[in-house]
């Protein structure tokens, strides 16, 4: 028959004591108002560090230069028992010594409605997993694109610089690798006609597009490491691919033809949205980069810059003269920046004039105003040594809007000084920068109200190109003839749009590009080119101008086209404000 044994109370007390004694956490029993009724060794060596009078009577004070906060945690907790607080991090800082904990871990407990029970434990190690954690983390977030997802430029780098570091010419099975720098032709222009949040879709697709162009997602290269290929995001608008383990250097120029034909398909955005865009590509050959990959990316940026400069959606490699241009360009940026706080910009004027059938001209029938350069130690610099640098710097929007300026004030100079001799109307050219502000009419605005013009006197001009590829521009276009100023397609027969579609152009004059113009005496077929169009521009209520007029024959010839007005040097070069006067008067007195 089986009996109870009876539970010997004094046994069990010490069992209980010798397992507190001997836990290897800290346990500390205390009253309400911290007072230590019990504390085990280990809870001892683990706040020895705290202690700074040698007392350990009050959990509270012992504590309170690591968790000032632990006494109101106590007194505000008013369950009878429960958790007062869990895993609370202690760090020690100047209390710990060498080899003693760095971090404690502090969770109090409830017991009954007069008693805590601490428990204490080193937290040293678990704290420096968590940190070690974290910081591979943030490492990996540091070389990771935020919205693409992709590797970004510091992945790139450090894995450009790992290839350059291996000689590939000591072991030529191991292969070549090659960096393409691609950038978008016309992001800004999508991005500020359709939104921030629609570029960024965008981005988002030709990253996806970039990489499902390469090898399978096996061959792709890890953001922490590999080898093989590498798409990254370098910049706003700017991937860059590393290729690896290439026989030639065709193998990476038919990767980037893959590419330039794969990114010039529509994308297609949220609300039925579809864009093109286009990309230029900069290919540097490993064998030819230096001993740094900054210097590579650097090198494939300048070659991109040359395929921008060709036209853009194609691919250029790098060569040793390009660095020397780019280095040119920067130079005249730099001292294009200067010249527009310091007024070294001037604008001349060349007579546009008119075409009488009686074989007369009308001298006054107005001017273009272009821009020049006074550069204090080159001399007066010409406009195409620094319009495109201007465009690719960003620098074209101010460098128009200075030249806006200075020619409606010099025109409204010439009404007040010549009177009826004064030119009839001003054109200006515009730059796509300028008309991809939504703000710019505004601007025109400003500027003819502080000059006193009326809107009639302006002329803008914009490349056929540029108002037939942009719906955005034509948009713009409309805007600036609500004011009531007066629109020229500048350069017809060069760019993308015919005959057939000039009804679809916001513009008021179409002029005749100077390499139709040049043959006109001499070429039927360019006669026939300029007939036509001066029927469909008349048919469509829109005058037209000759330009680069330079012989009698020439304008003859498309005076004879009844082209409405001409322009060239056979009646003018370009002349400044006062020499523009001087000649519209020796005009009048031979006309006397």
């Amino acid at each position: 028959m089986h009996t109870d044994k009876p539970i010997n109370h004094a046994d069990a007390y010490e069992a209980l004591v010798q397992f507190l004694y001997r836990a290897p956490i800290g346990l500390v029993q205390a009253s309400l108002d911290g007072a230590v009724d019990m504390l085990n060794p280990m809870s001892s060596s683990l706040l020895m560090p705290l202690v700074r009078d040698g007392s350990m009577d009050n959990l509270f004070t012992v504590l309170a230069g690591v968790a000032p906060q632990l006494r109101e945690l106590t007194d505000n907790f008013t369950e009878p028992s429960g958790a007062v607080c869990e895993g609370l991090r202690l760090q020690l800082g100047d209390a710990a010594g060498p080899g003693t904990p760095q971090w404690l871990s502090l969770s109090v407990l409830k017991l009954d409605p007069t008693r805590l029970m601490a428990v204490v434990t080193d937290a040293t190690h678990e704290v420096q997993r968590e940190q070690e954690r974290l910081a591979r983390r943030l490492k990996t977030a540091a070389r990771t694109d935020a919205l693409t997802r992709m590797p970004n430029r510091e992945a790139l780098l450090e894995q450009a610089q790992q290839m350059l570091a291996r000689s590939y010419g000591l072991d030529p099975n191991r292969g070549g690798f090659a960096l393409l720098f691609m950038n978008c032709d016309r992001f800004r222009q999508i991005n500020d006609a359709l939104g921030q949040s629609a570029g960024d879709r965008l981005l988002v697709q030709i990253g996806e597009r970039i990489r499902a162009t390469l090898r399978p997602p096996s061959d792709r290269i890890d953001p922490n490491g590999g080898s093989g290929q590498l798409a990254a995001r370098v910049g706003a608008d700017e991937f860059a691919v590393l290729l690896d383990g290439l026989r030639s250097r065709d193998d990476a120029e038919r990767i980037a033809a893959r590419l330039l034909d794969a990114l010039g398909r529509p994308h297609q955005l949220s609300g039925g949205q579809e864009v093109t865009c286009k990309l230029s590509i900069g290919l540097v050959w490993g064998a030819d980069a230096g001993d740094f990959a900054g210097e590579m990316l650097r090198d494939a940026s300048i070659a991109m810059v040359e395929s921008k400069r060709a036209g853009g959606n194609q691919c250029t490699m790098f060569e040793p003269a390009m660095r020397e241009r780019a280095a040119r360009r920067a130079d005249i940026e730099s001292d294009l920046r200067l010249a527009l706080l310091e007024d070294q910009l001037f604008v001349v004027y060349q007579p546009v004039v008119g075409l009488r059938a009686d074989g007369g001209t009308d001298l006054s029938a107005g001017v273009e105003a272009l821009v020049r350069w006074q550069h204090p130690a080159r001399g007066v610099v010409a406009p195409f040594e620094f319009i495109q640098v201007a465009e690719e710097s960003g620098l074209i929007g101010a460098l128009g809007d200075f030249v806006l300026r200075r020619a409606c004030r010099d025109f409204m100079g010439w009404q007040r000084e010549l009177g009826d001799a004064a030119p009839r109307l001003l054109a200006v050219n515009l730059s796509r920068a300028q008309l991809g502000q939504p703000e710019w009419p505004a601007t025109v605005r400003g500027v003819l109200f502080d000059a006193g013009m009326h809107p009639s006197q302006l002329q803008l001009e914009v490349t056929e190109s540029l108002a037939a590829q942009d719906q955005q521009v034509q948009q713009r276009l409309h805007e600036l003839k609500a004011i009531g100023i007066t629109l020229a397609l500048d350069d017809f027969g060069t760019g993308y749009s015919s005959l057939s579609s000039l009804h679809q152009l916001p513009v008021d004059t179409v002029k005749i590009d100077r390499s139709f113009v040049c043959q006109a005496d001499t070429s039927q077929h360019h006669r026939v080119l300029i007939e036509a169009t001066v029927k469909v521009a008349q048919s469509l209520g829109m005058s037209t101008v000759a330009e680069g007029i330079e012989t009698e024959a020439q304008a003859a010839a498309v005076r004879g086209q009844q082209c409405a007005k001409g322009q060239g040097y056979l009646f003018s070069r370009p002349l400044t404000s006062a020499a523009l006067v001087d000649w519209l008067r020796a005009g009048l007195c031979k006309a006397a």
